[in-house]
Order: C-alpha cells, then structure tokens, then sequence
C-alpha cells in the first residue's frame, strides 16, 4: 500500500478530517463525514463537488426509507402495548424451562432491531422492557446490560433488515435479494451461544416467583390477542406475498411497514398518530442522517480514486493479512459508525474477496462491521444497554462483552471461509 500516491494522501486526509470532526469537534457522525467528503473533493480537485455530495446524499434514499418505517411500525407496537403483552407472554409461557426462556428471551431483544436495523433501537424498546425482568431473575446489572447489548447487536444484522448488509450491496450493486438465510445462518448461532452462556446459567437457579408475578402483571396492561396482534400478522402476510408472488406482490418495504402500521387502528387499541410518527421518525434522524453522511463519503471517495485505491490496496494483502485486517480495522472503524465502516471498507473487503459467494460474504461482513456499535468513545449498543439496566460505568459493559464479541468476529471469519459451501446448500 503506497501512502505516497495522491490516492493514499486523499484516504488519509479524508479519514483524518472525518476522525477529527468526530472526536475532537464533537460533530454528529452525518456532519463529519459530510465534512470529510467536502476536504476530499476540494483535495481532489473536483470543480463543482455540490452535484455529488446532493447525489451521495441521495444514494442510500432507499434505506432510508425502509428505516422511517420500520422505526414508526415500532413505535405502533409499543404505544399499543404489544411488545410489553407479547414479551410477558412470553416469558410466563417459558418460565419453568429455563432453556426456551433464555432463547426467547433473547429472541425478544432482537426483534425490533431485526426490524428496523438499529442496534439503538432494540436497546431502547424491548432491551429496556426486558432489563427489570432479567435483574429479576438474577442477573446483575452490568450481566443485564451486556445481553441487551449482544441481542441488539445481533439483532441489527439479522433478517429482514440488515442496513450494513444493505450498505454493502448499494457499494457493489448487488441486490438485497436472497439474504434473509445467510444473515441467520450469521446471527442465530451466535444468539443460541449468548442466550445459554449469559441468561440461561442464572435463570437455571432462579425461584423467586412472587418477584417475577409482579413484573409480568405490571407488562400485561393489555391481554395478548389475535386483534392485538393484527400489525404484525399483516406484516408477516405482506412479507410472504411478496416472497412466494412476486410478480402479483411489489409493494416495497416502506409501504408494507406503513400498511401494517395502520392496520393497528383495527386493533382496539388507543394510539395517538401524530405523536407516535413524530417520535419514531425523531428517533430514525441520527440513523437517517448518518446514511446520508456515508452516501457523500463514498461519492467523493469513487470520484477522486480514493475507493479504487482501498479495494487495490486489500487485493494486494496476503490472504490471511486480509482477513486478521477484517476481523480488526472493520470494528474499530465501526468505532465511529458501524455504517461507515460497512460502506468504506466493507466495500473493498467484499471486492477483494471475490472469489467467495457474494452473498454470504456480505452478510459476514456486516456481521464483523456491526461491532463497531461496542467500540468506544461511541459505543452506542453499550452505552444505552448500561443506561436501560441502570449501570453507570458502561466500560463494565463493555469488558462482559469481550469474549462474545471476539466470537462474533471469528464466527464472521469462519462464515467468509465457508461461503461457497455455505451458498451450494441455500435454495
């Protein structure tokens, strides 16, 4: 890797301006990439940069939308009061199997970030339901903290939205088609894995029932019905006719989450529109404007040579360099933003890796770039995680999910390894 071409000058300085406005200005993650795009162009003599940091802005509008959605169909379920009934349902239905509570359990945290593809997101919705219910069954604060943050880790890259994944493929022009069992072939190992080693051990020597009979009934506001459960079976129906009819069904995702959202004024539930919308799509900006911040990032760095150089340079590493550089750079990268780090070396890692299935090769490496949300100073899966679980040194957090998360990265390594076995027994 030769520094000393432009190239190389243009990578460090746009890295260096991205990492300065980020840590040392405090700027949100969005502006300090937008930041870095504009000294890399007017680095790279692009005359007129404004064109393409509008059509940057613009190249993930895509995703975008699928995350207002997903983020506002959340928000109807938990104003509804499904997720606090589904998970007390739950957990009452399981709670003298210790095995199937820990795995639905976790299969609860990970919902919503399956959903919407924010780690954050899971933290803050069903993490936090959940929390009261683990201490409550034996779990300290910090243990608590660090399964809400694996479950939404894991949950982010599960199917059916996988924004990293989504990143990957909008770099490389490959279609987000056919990824829903590599993305689980990726994340359910791991899930099972988590559940049994950091829930089940406590659930296992838990017998205070009167205390969890008090968190359950506090959950149950509303009973569990076939009526309540309506979004989500109108969810589940949409998904399925666009899977198995697709030349009948193309609805997209954004109008299949709004359709099931407004499917919950038939629940029988009382919702307020207006407020619910307003504080979805204000907790989708962040995630939104991130996205935009990337598409400028990735425009600039195509149209100066700096991305030709980076896929150039992973080409030029021996093999076993390569993957030690993925298992590395792609989480601490992700430090800043497990996005950027998806879009600005998941791009090269996936080209360099070509002569893997492209598929499951990218749903590896979204798996490996979604570690960056436990990296610190950002480390937002953490740092919620230990908010929810009222545990205020979140680098406790942090230490309890070492060991998962060096798993995490080498079941990543492993799943590149295997690609083309893995992709021969996929339908």
């Amino acid at each position: 890797m030769n520094w000393f071409w432009p190239e190389g000058f243009y990578t460090l300085l746009m890295i260096g301006t991205f990492a300065f406005g980020a840590f040392a200005c405090k700027l949100p993650i969005a502006v300090a990439m937008a930041a870095a795009a504009i000294v890399g162009a007017l680095a790279g003599g692009v005359d007129f940069p404004l064109r393409h940091l509008v059509e940057g802005a613009f190249g993930y509008v895509n995703t975008i939308m699928v995350i207002c959605t997903a983020m506002i169909f959340m928000k109807v379920l938990q104003r509804t009061g499904l997720l606090d009934s589904l998970s007390a349902w739950v957990i009452r239905r399981f709670r003298r199997f210790p095995v199937p509570l820990s795995l639905g359990i976790m299969a609860i945290i990970m919902a919503p970030g399956a959903i919407t593809g924010s780690s954050t997101a899971a933290v803050l919705t069903t993490g936090a339901l959940v929390s009261p219910v683990l201490m409550t069954l034996g779990l300290s604060r910090v243990g608590t903290a660090a399964v809400v943050a694996m479950g939404a880790l894991l949950g982010m890259i599960a199917p059916p939205i996988s924004i990293p994944a989504m990143i990957i493929c909008a770099g490389v022009d490959i279609p987000y088609v056919g990824f829903a069992l590599p993305l689980l072939i990726c994340t359910v190992p791991l899930a099972v894995i988590c559940a049994l080693t950091m829930i089940y051990p406590h659930i296992r020597r838990f017998s205070d029932d009167a205390a969890l009979e008090a968190q359950l009934r506090r959950m149950e506001a509303r009973p569990l019905t076939l009526r309540l459960l309506l979004p989500v079976l109108v969810l589940v129906a949409l998904l399925a006719l666009e899977q198995f009819v697709p030349q009948h069904v193309a609805l997209g995702m954004p109008l299949v989450f709004l359709l099931a959202s407004a499917s919950a004024f038939l629940s029988g539930a009382r919702w307020n529109f207006a407020d619910t919308v307003t504080e979805a799509v204000d907790e989708a900006l962040p995630v939104m404007g991130i996205l935009m911040g990337v598409g400028m990032f990735i425009q600039i760095m195509t149209r100066i040579g700096v991305q030709g150089f980076v896929v150039v340079s992973a080409l030029s590493l021996p093999s076993w360099t390569l993957y030690l550089g993925i298992a590395v750079s792609m989480p601490l990268f992700g430090a800043v933003s497990s996005f950027g780090s998806a879009s600005v070396l998941g791009v090269p890692f996936l080209l360099a890796l070509l002569n893997y299935n492209s598929v499951v090769v990218a749903s590896a490496l979204a798996l490996v770039a979604a570690l960056g949300d436990l990296m610190p100073p950002t480390a937002l899966a953490g740092i919620f995680a230990a908010q929810v679980a009222g545990e205020e040194n979140y680098f406790a957090v942090l230490r309890r999910c070492i060991a998962p998360s060096v798993l995490l990265a080498l079941w990543g390594i492993a799943v590149i390894l295997m690609s083309n076995d893995i992709a021969r027994v996929l339908p």
